[in-house]
């Protein structure tokens, strides 16, 4: 089995220092940053015992130079700059390189022995717990024992009551999925609104999560949550469908995983895949940061975000693979979209996502 691990980042890797002690099947590091050559020097140590690659902006470029000729402006328009969707490189190499599964580790999660093999597990082990919501969404803080009475809820989790309502079923079932994300000690994933509600001025807030209530939870057909891409493993035949939306763009960032989230979410239930979350968890020893420049890159997508997976709950799919679907689900939202939001600023921003959605299907169909 060969896995790879992403992972974004313009820092010190030192929080994979343990990695080695992780691997139990071959392994490959690609390391999506910004080219700045003292920081990889001294990843180059942190690495030093697993192959490992960099892609800065001039090692993408080249790359999509090498594979597209003049048509690679097309396809490197779909990579943002400056900021976490650049990631979608890293699926596209692990793709063209047929990696058995990639997992996505952002540079401030730090991992223990066995992070790798608690990923693999919960990937092709068939055990597991099975949630349905009535209000549609579950909240993955709900699996956390925090150090806090309150009710969290993560990162793009609906505001909207009724997708904060908390009534689930649970079913002793589980079963192999496309898709795993693990959680977090320490600083859960939230927005800049809860954690300015938290005293969080430097973007860190006083809610720690103390470990794991359950191992793998499987989510029911029509039940969608919040998936964070700091700590996420998937098998590469979900990436057609698992495009990172384009961000830093139009003041909106922060939604790509999100979003990308509740489309492949939508189109797994249609094709009959299951995805889950649990463990592995990984200790989020968040930076200092500015709050306030979160909440403006935030904003402008919270209003969409209460919509958005509403109008993804209402495509008809015709396809069973996750390209074709992929390309079904963009025209639905082209269709759709005017009807929701009536901002001509949201209509546009989604003209663009739509577009890069399908160049995506096409690119990666060029990989095969």
């Amino acid at each position: 089995m060969l896995i790879y691990i992403v992972t974004p980042s313009i820092n010190q890797l030192t929080n994979l220092e343990n990695l080695g002690n992780s691997c139990t099947e071959e392994t490959k590091v690609l390391v999506i940053d910004e080219g700045d050559k003292s920081i990889r020097k001294e990843n180059d140590k942190v690495l030093s015992d697993l192959p490992h690659e960099y892609y800065g902006p001039a090692e993408r470029e080249r790359w999509f130079k090498d594979k597209f000729g003049r048509a690679f402006e097309k396809y490197l328009g779909l990579i943002p700059k400056n900021c976490h969707a650049e990631l979608s490189f890293g699926f596209l190499k692990a793709y063209e390189d047929q990696a058995s599964a990639i997992i996505e580790i952002d540079d401030d999660v730090h991992i223990s022995n066995g992070f790798l093999k608690e990923h693999i597990n919960n990937l092709f082990d068939s055990k597991g717990v099975t949630v349905s919501s009535h209000g549609r969404w579950y909240n993955t803080v709900e699996n956390l024992h925090l150090n806090a009475d309150q009710k969290i809820f993560p990162r793009g989790h609906p505001y909207n009551p009724f997708c904060r309502e908390e009534e689930y079923v649970w079913k002793e079932e589980g079963g192999t999925c496309v898709l795993n994300m693990g959680l977090w000690s320490s600083q859960p994933d939230l927005d800049a609104l809860t954690i300015l509600y938290y005293a969080g001025l430097d973007g860190r807030c006083n809610i720690e999560g103390k470990g794991c209530k359950r191992g793998k939870i499987v989510l029911n057909e029509k039940t969608y949550f919040a998936i964070c891409s700091m700590n996420t493993s998937f098998l590469p035949k979900v990436i057609p469908a698992f495009y990172q939306l384009y961000m830093n763009f139009m003041e909106v960032d922060r939604f790509d995983d999100i979003w990308s989230g509740v489309f492949l979410k939508r189109i797994a239930d249609h094709v009959g895949d299951k995805i889950c979350l649990g463990k592995p968890l990984g200790q989020h020893l968040k930076r200092s940061r500015n709050i306030f420049k979160d909440l403006k890159k935030e904003i402008n997508g919270l209003e969409m975000n209460e919509y958005l997976w509403e109008i993804i709950e209402e495509a008809d799919f015709s396809a069973r693979n996750y390209a074709d679907c992929y390309l079904e689900l963009a025209e639905h939202l082209r269709n759709n979209m005017e009807k929701r939001f009536k901002d001509s600023m949201y209509i546009k921003f989604w003209d663009v996502q739509i577009e890069k959605m399908r160049n995506w299907v096409e690119l990666v169909d060029r990989l095969t």
